[in-house]
């Protein structure tokens, strides 16, 4: 089984304005309101490649109502601890170009926190788990560590799709897969990265500190793939971008997916590859018809 947990789920609410006028009326030209939190898109995207999953973490109020009902009608599992405070809100404005206003995120109680990690008992060897996103505050910065050893305990995998210290401390665990961006990938090792030789430089980085498989994206460039078999670049498939989110969520879902089916890696990378662009130009994120018209235009070549 494939778990996907998100600690800092949210409400995305999508907001578009001709014109955005600062202190004055804005009259909405449409508007969405969408599950948000990176698990929660990978579960989405999972189930769109036929692959089954159960995404778990914390929800809260009438807003983690509303994300367990979505998740309800695509059929997809969900296992969520139930909290006092209620999931946040994010609020993306697009007027055109996009502003963000992000939710904190609830308090998580202590019994809140110990019932999570008990469901993770349940884990068992084989079992995959997809860490993913940012983390509440109030879970304090060791968290993503507490998941990793119960992951490991039991014998499980797990993939971490976060920034910062906690990905650099489950480098040495040796996390199945990571998948940084170009940018998130300088920010990590405090470094200027401008050319794709620097960003292969700094993959291989990840590798000899444990990571078993690296993905990294560049948006129009395509996406960088680094393992111990090679390192391989994929172009992105032309189209035309409506979406800046999740695109890497679903990059892993589609490798992560594939690979579990597959055990192909470089069948994986295609359909990750796939995956991230198809939810780029997607209103919404990517869905089965649109990943496998885009899976045979990814050329993947060695380097």
């Amino acid at each position: 089984m494939i778990y996907t947990v998100t600690l800092n789920p949210s409400v995305d609410y999508i907001v578009e304005v001709e014109e955005f006028t600062l202190g004055g009326l804005n009259r909405m030209k449409r508007d969405m309101k969408l599950p948000g939190g990176k698990g929660i898109n990978v579960s989405r995207v999972l189930k769109q490649l036929g692959v089954e999953n159960t995404a778990t973490g914390f929800l809260g109020g009438f807003t983690g109502g509303y994300i367990e009902q979505w998740l309800r009608q695509e059929m997809i599992a969900s296992d969520f601890v139930h909290i006092a405070d209620d999931t946040r809100i994010n609020i993306k404005l697009k007027a055109g170009e996009e502003t963000e206003i992000n939710g904190a995120g609830p308090e998580i109680s202590l019994p809140e926190t110990a019932s999570l990690l008990h469901k993770l008992d349940a884990l068992k060897q084989g079992d995959v788990v997809i860490l993913s996103g940012s983390t509440p505050p109030s879970l304090g910065g060791d968290f993503y560590s507490r998941l990793i050893a119960v992951c490991k305990q039991k014998g499980s995998e797990f993939v971490i799709d976060t920034t910062g210290q906690a990905l650099k401390d489950a480098l040495p665990l040796g996390p199945l897969l990571v998948k940084p961006n170009h940018h998130e990938l300088a920010e990590l090792f405090g470094a200027q990265i401008s050319t794709r030789a620097e960003i292969i430089t700094y993959g291989r980085k990840l590798l000899e500190a444990g990571a078993r498989h690296v993905l990294v994206s560049m948006a129009g460039e395509g996406a960088l793939f680094i393992s111990e078999q090679g390192v391989y670049h994929a172009a992105a498939p032309a189209g035309q971008v409506k979406n800046s989110v999740g695109a890497g969520d679903s990059m892993i879902a589609g490798f992560v997916g594939t690979l579990s089916l597959t055990g192909d890696v470089l069948e994986a990378f295609r359909a990750g590859v796939a995956s991230g662009s198809a939810t780029a130009f997607s209103d919404d994120l990517a869905d089965r018809q649109k990943i496998e018209q885009l899976r045979p235009l990814v050329v993947i070549s060695q380097l």
